[in-house]
């Protein structure tokens, strides 16, 4: 089944499947309650430093940020592959807050769970 992607803030639609939240902050202005949250694997998400460090210039650090990510992410090779086949049982809709929807670590995110 193809992973989706989409901002939390989006309306919640009966073909989110499982709603997975990929952003280490809970968003804000968003209640726990509405946002209908299934999974919440903070440890596939960026990390302080790595996040903190990105947003200081997304645009220039935007390259090595997908280096550093995978990285983080090869360290949790477990966590991920738990992610991977969760999406090959069932749809599931990876949610960020992130405003830029084409360059962010849900990108990333997905397709390290769609190799292999």
């Amino acid at each position: 089944m193809p992973i989706r992607m989409k901002r939390i803030y989006a309306p919640i639609e009966a073909e989110d499947g499982k709603r997975v939240l990929v952003d280490r902050l809970w968003p804000r202005g968003v209640s726990k309650l509405e946002a209908k949250i299934d999974e919440w694997p903070k440890i596939l998400t960026p990390s302080n430093e790595l996040r903190k460090w990105y947003h200081q210039d997304m645009v220039a650090h935007r390259d090595e940020f997908k280096v550093r990510y995978m990285k983080e992410l090869e360290a949790h090779s477990a966590e991920l592959n738990d992610l991977r086949q969760l999406a090959v049982r069932e749809q599931i809709t990876l949610l960020t807050a992130a405003k830029e929807e084409q360059h962010n670590h849900v990108v990333i995110l997905k397709q390290c769970l769609e190799q292999k």
